[in-house]
């Protein structure tokens, strides 16, 4: 949650289009973050 305040709490442009864009934008960084973060799993056998 830290992540997404990061980037702003409110959406900057008013275009309803623009507010899409925006916060596909904002899916694809916090998605991004996620996938950075996650550790990488290896099956000892």
């Amino acid at each position: 949650m830290s992540r997404f305040k990061r980037l702003g709490e409110r959406l900057a442009t008013r275009d309803p289009a623009h507010q899409v864009a925006e916060v596909q934008i904002r899916c694809a960084i916090l998605n991004t973050c996620n996938r950075l973060a996650m550790p990488d799993t290896v099956a000892l056998t």
